[in-house]
This record gives C-alpha cells, sequence and structure tokens, in this order.
C-alpha cells in the first residue's frame, strides 16, 4: 500500500525531532522516515505515495485521554448539559424548557449540574421538579456521577418510597422529617436506571460514533475507556467497535471490563492485552468509593465539613480483595477509582494482596488518586501501576474541595507533581462527560491549577502541584502508552512507532494562554487523515 508523506510540520524541540525536519513518511500505519521536505522527496524519488500538507501546523505526538467514557459522552451530546450553568434557576429554566418539547411520559434526562457552582450552592430538589412537571419522570446526574436527583415521577416508576431501605452500596437523600427530598446516591441509582428505556443496539453505535467523532475534532487520537455498563456486553462491544471501523472511523480504543463482565470475558478467553492496534482489551474496572462533590469519597478521617461522615466504600476491603484475586485468575490487572485517601488505602490493599507481577504486562490502574498522603504515595511506588489523573478536575472542584477535605489534608490534594517526582508514572485523561473532553483543557488546568475564566489566584490552586507544559503534554502522549504497556509503540514521534499526530495552528508551549488559543487543525491515527478542520 503506497505511504504517505506529510509535509511543511512544525515541531517543538520538546518532541526531539532533528533540527530542520519538517516533514514524516508513514507507511502501513507507522512512521518510517523524518527530516526535511526535501531530503524526503529526494529519498522517495521513483517510489508511489500521497502528500498531506500540514500547511505550517505545530505537530504532537497523538494525545491520548487515558480515561474517560465514549458511551457516556456520546449520549450527553444528546442529553441536557448543565455544565455551564451557574445557577439553580437556569438549571431549572432549562429543565422546563425541555418539559415543553417533550411528550409527556417520556424521561428527562440531563446531567453534569454541579451546585458548588450555583450562588449559592443549592441545588434543586423533588419538590421544585415537581413544579415544573409530574408527567415526566426526570432523571439529573451530577457532574461527579456519584450522585442525582430525581422527582416525584421518577420516584415512583423506580418503585422507591420513603419506606424504602437504602441499599447497601448507596442511599436515598431524606429531609429532617424523612420524606425523599430527591437526592440519589451511587448504587441506588439502579432502581431508577433500570426502569429507563433500554437503548437500542442503533442507539448504542451512534453514542460511541459521536464521541469517537468528536474526540477527533478535538485532537485525540484514541481513548481508554468503560462503556460495557452502558452497551451491555462484551459481545456488542465488540461488534459496535469492528463496525465503525469497517465504516472508516479511525479512532484509537482501549476498554476496560468492568468488573460483573469478567465471567463474559472468561466464556469469550478475553485477557487484557487482547485485541488489535484499533482496539484492545484492557484492565478490569472496579469502584471502591464515590466522589467528593456529594461526600461520598471515602476519606480516611471525617469530612473537615461534615464530621458526620468519612464517606462510602462501595465495597468492603474483603469483597474489594475477592474481585481483584478473581481479575488476577483471569489475567488481568485491575483499574480502580479511588479518589479519597481512605478508598486509596482499600485499593493499594487489594493491589499488595494479589500482586500483578507475572499475571499481565499491563500495569494495575489508580484512577483519580485525589487525596493522598506521604504513606499511601511510597506505597504507590512499590507497585507495578500508573496513576490515572485528571487534571481538568481543579478547574471544577477548588476552592470548594479545600473546605471539604481541610486544611491538615492539603498536602497531597491533587499532588501530580509528588506522584511524578516519586517516580509514579501518570497518564491524563478528562473523565468525560464528568469533564469536557477537550484535552486542551486538560493541559491548560494541569500547569496553572484554575479555571480558564479565573485571573485569581494568579498562581493556581496548591501551585507547587503544577506541571510545566511539557510534564502536561507527557500526560496525553507517553503517560498513555505507559498505562497500556505500549511506550514502545506510540505516545512519541519516532521512526519505528505508530503515525498517530495531533496538529495544531500553533506551538502550545509557547505558554498557557496558547492552550486555550490552540485549534485543532487535522487529527491523523495510523497514517490515516481522521479529522481536518
Amino acid at each position: 500500500m503506497p505511504g504517505t508523506l506529510f509535509v511543511n510540520g512544525r515541531f517543538n524541540p520538546h518532541t526531539g525531532l532533528p533540527a530542520g525536519a519538517d516533514a514524516i513518511y508513514t507507511e502501513d500505519g507507522m512512521i518510517r522516515a523524518i527530516g526535511s521536505t526535501r531530503e524526503l522527496q529526494l529519498q522517495l524519488t521513483g517510489s508511489q505515495y500521497s502528500t498531506v500538507d500540514w500547511e505550517g501546523a505545530s505537530v504532537l505526538p497523538g494525545l491520548v485521554d487515558s480515561h474517560m467514557h465514549l458511551s457516556m459522552h456520546g449520549m450527553k451530546l444528546s442529553m441536557l448539559d448543565f455544565s455551564d450553568v451557574r445557577s439553580r434557576e437556569e438549571m431549572l429554566h432549562m429543565i422546563r424548557e425541555r418539559v415543553r418539547i417533550t411528550p409527556a411520559g417520556e424521561w428527562i434526562l440531563g446531567l453534569n449540574w454541579n451546585e458548588n457552582a450555583f450562588t449559592p450552592a443549592v441545588p434543586p430538589l423533588r419538590r421544585e421538579l415537581d413544579e415544573i412537571t409530574t408527567d415526566h419522570p426526570v432523571y439529573l446526574t451530577r457532574t461527579c456521577f456519584h450522585a442525582y436527583l430525581a422527582n416525584s415521577e421518577a420516584f415512583r416508576r423506580a418503585g422507591v418510597t420513603a419506606a424504602t431501605p437504602d441499599p447497601p452500596s448507596g442511599a436515598y437523600g431524606r429531609d429532617e422529617a424523612g420524606e425523599l427530598n430527591g437526592w440519589v446516591y451511587e448504587e441506588a441509582n439502579m432502581a431508577f436506571t433500570a426502569v429507563q428505556p433500554e437503548p437500542d443496539y442503533i442507539t448504542r453505535k451512534n453514542a460511541i460514533r459521536r464521541a469517537c467523532e468528536d474526540g477527533l475534532r478535538l485532537g485525540l487520537t484514541g481513548a481508554h475507556t468503560e462503556d460495557l455498563r452502558f452497551l451491555g456486553s462484551i459481545d456488542n462491544m465488540l461488534r459496535i467497535y469492528r463496525e465503525l471501523r469497517e465504516e472508516g472511523l479511525h479512532f484509537r480504543s482501549h476498554q476496560l471490563i468492568y468488573y460483573t463482565h469478567l465471567q463474559e470475558a472468561e466464556a469469550l478467553g478475553l485477557r487484557a492485552g487482547d485485541g488489535d492496534e484499533w482496539m484492545r482489551i484492557g484492565a478490569a474496572k472496579i469502584f471502591s468509593d464515590g466522589a467528593i462533590g456529594g461526600r461520598t469519597a471515602l476519606l480516611q478521617q471525617p469530612y473537615s465539613d461534615a464530621p458526620a461522615t468519612k464517606g462510602m466504600a462501595i465495597h468492603p476491603q474483603e469483597r474489594l480483595n475477592e474481585i481483584t484475586a478473581y481479575a488476577r485468575r483471569l489475567g488481568f490487572p485491575i483499574a480502580v477509582h479511588a479518589i479519597g485517601d481512605g478508598a486509596a488505602d482499600m485499593t493499594l490493599s487489594a493491589m499488595e494482596a494479589y500482586p500483578l507481577q507475572g499475571i499481565s504486562h499491563l500495569p494495575d490502574r489508580f484512577i483519580h488518586a485525589q487525596v493522598l498522603d506521604a504513606s499511601l504515595l511510597e506505597r504507590m511506588t512499590r507497585l507495578q501501576m500508573i496513576a490515572d489523573i485528571q487534571p481538568r478536575f481543579v478547574a471544577s472542584d477548588f476552592p470548594w474541595v479545600m473546605d471539604r477535605v481541610g486544611p491538615e489534608r492539603t498536602d497531597y490534594l491533587y499532588a501530580w507533581k509528588k506522584m511524578l517526582t516519586a517516580g509514579v508514572v501518570c497518564a491524563g485523561g478528562s473523565d468525560a462527560p464528568i469533564e469536557p473532553l477537550n484535552p486542551l483543557l486538560g493541559l491548560h488546568a494541569a500547569v496553572t491549577r484554575r479555571r480558564p475564566d479565573m485571573m485569581e489566584p494568579a498562581e493556581g490552586y496548591l501551585p507547587e502541584e503544577r506541571l510545566s507544559i511539557h510534564e502536561a503534554v507527557q500526560l496525553f502522549t507517553t503517560g498513555s502508552a505507559a498505562a497500556v504497556a505500549e511506550q514502545n509503540q506510540r505516545g512519541s514521534i519516532q521512526i519505528g512507532k505508530a503515525a498517530d499526530f495531533t496538529a495544531l495552528d500553533r506551538d502550545i508551549y509557547q505558554g498557557a494562554d496558547t492552550l486555550l488559543q490552540a485549534q485543532v487543525r487535522m487529527t491523523v491515527v495510523n497514517g490515516e487523515i481522521g479529522y481536518r478542520a
């Protein structure tokens, strides 16, 4: 198959390319030569190849989101999205407008509301939702995806009343009189999702397609994702991604396997690392706690602003160990959502009790790692694991998160620099749809530790944890590659590695402001153009 010569690119010195290089020749999805346009044209004399002009774009190794949910990001594009809402009144207005155009009886679904962005920091509750509609079930997912709001019709359809006991790994919010106030926490959400219309195969496939296309538009060449709770089965997952590839979608995916699907993986004979260059099977995904916003992240000591609670463990230690042991028997590393330091201790204890050594070449994944301490970090350095961090969380969670955890825990709060300095390999993701999928926003948060619309604090929150632009880019390149043991195949621009490139209209190494101004000109995956502006 004829190769492709990409010409007129610009490469920052951090990419490590030879001086004067502005062209890359690719063949069969691999980088075969790097040099000046003239040099490579001479070398290819007499060969058949096509030429793609980068037109002076600044070219990076292909950016990869190491932790997100393609399915839910795709669904988000068709739901009420409260990401930019800054008041309870605005949120209620959006719901009211959606009700106006939605036939009676159909579900009103929305996501990404965050009461901490409101003034005052109070969300609407069940009675306010009931004032808008009693003809539609309303079910709204908080930005953390660990807490929800529902109106009375949604509670009725779910079969939940004030007398319904809380499930073991969740809770229903109640007011002082014991009546349901509309909040739904953690796995209590299952009663509500069980009565919502089941998406058909085409709906699921289209959600994945939309998300992948959006990722390509944003400069992502691939993503590490967990979608089985939406797709329903590994068979569906394999079929959807195969069909999308056959239909010409150029996007890589690395699929975490939600732990309840491990039996299906065993029946299919799948192990971590199976797959091809477009889709590969990854670690077993497990939750060990919730989120700080809803105070369901498990802390070792009570919340500073709510001393009656330490949060919530999704599984007791014994059960977490059992799941880990089962994953190990099947040849899987584990990828554990652990936000609080209490959940971190449980997660590391499970990894220590059942070492990964000799079971898989893929590392374990410690997802989020937002609240740590010195002893937890030291334990992390002794394990075959990487930390999946989401820099954009700092833009959403500060300053209120410091009130939640208190000053005694801020030394190791979103402690990215400490992790890197200690030798922990870190990979960067968005956790979309919880945060925006745009990797440039994640890079900006890693470098500035504040929201793009904030000028204060000028040095960012806990500025000793800021990363350089080069360190931030590595999270989404070499870090994401190391998370799937593919550092020899991807993550940097080198001969023999995959031809994955993110081409921008400016050099983002020139300063944090360029991260907000840059636009994607082209996304190249395996030598194929997945997106062109």
